[in-house]
């Protein structure tokens, strides 16, 4: 699969760890010029640089708060004057957290929707107009097989979720006809932080259910964004990929 992005300039959101890190990487290996952003996480951020260095074309990063309308602007300013500009945006930013609904305060059910779904509508703002000015670009959002099957203690991440698969479908009837194909991957639970941070008693329960009897693995989901931002995808138009071990069945 070497080479598939070669001369593309891609954006990718929460690309300092977990699925965002994967894709990075893979992507630098095809030959995709990288911009990332993270909240915070310039050492981990900086050593996924140095890990990539010699792949493929330089890649740089900043933080960026992506429920940030300004901290966005100033990030996609700083993409584009470095890339020039972006043709394929990956959305991966994301929070977690477990609580029960009952015990679920306002404040927590604003920041995950912000995040996740806010974040994608500003960062995505961002780009579209100048992918349809040039007839060209990708557009792939992150969402979760919970945005269908759903998940207790996680009412407000699967809320989110299922937005960003209706946003994804809506955006792409827009995108298609002048050349955009937006298009979102519905990973099933992958080891990463965002999953250890969930309860051991979900754990539990969710591996039992698992077909595969595990977790899957961010190399796992990555190609998915690859295969998207490819010449190999040109034919995807609206569509939310599941790479979820099964889970979706149960």
């Amino acid at each position: 699969m070497q080479g598939m992005l070669e001369g593309r300039k891609a954006v990718v959101t929460g690309g300092s760890r977990g699925i965002g890190a994967a894709i990075v990487e893979l992507f630098a290996r095809n030959g995709a010029e990288l911009f990332f952003c993270h909240l915070g996480d310039e050492e981990r951020a900086d050593r996924l640089v140095r890990r990539i260095a010699g792949s493929g074309p330089d890649a740089s990063h900043m933080a960026c708060d992506v429920s940030d309308e300004a901290a966005v602007a100033r990030m996609l300013d700083t993409a584009t004057g470095r890339l020039g500009q972006v043709d394929i945006l990956v959305n991966c930013a994301g929070i977690g957290g477990e609580t029960a609904f009952t015990d679920m305060t306002v404040a927590a059910w604003d920041r995950m929707i912000a995040v996740h779904l806010r974040g994608t509508f500003l960062v995505t703002h961002g780009v579209f107009a100048g992918m349809l000015a040039r007839g060209d670009g990708r557009i792939i959002n992150i969402a979760s097989q919970l945005a269908y099957k759903g998940s207790p203690g996680l009412a407000h991440y699967c809320a989110a979720k299922a937005g960003i698969v209706g946003f994804t479908r809506a955006l792409s009837l827009e995108g298609a006809p002048r050349g955009v194909l937006v298009n979102a991957i519905a990973p099933g639970p992958v080891e990463t932080e965002l999953l250890a941070g969930l309860s051991a008693e979900w754990h539990e329960m969710k591996r039992r259910e698992m077909p595969l009897r595990r977790f899957g693995r961010v190399e796992e989901i990555a190609p998915t964004a690859l295969l998207l931002a490819s010449d190999a995808g040109s034919f995807y138009v609206g569509q939310t990929l599941s790479p979820n071990g099964g889970d979706v069945m149960i």
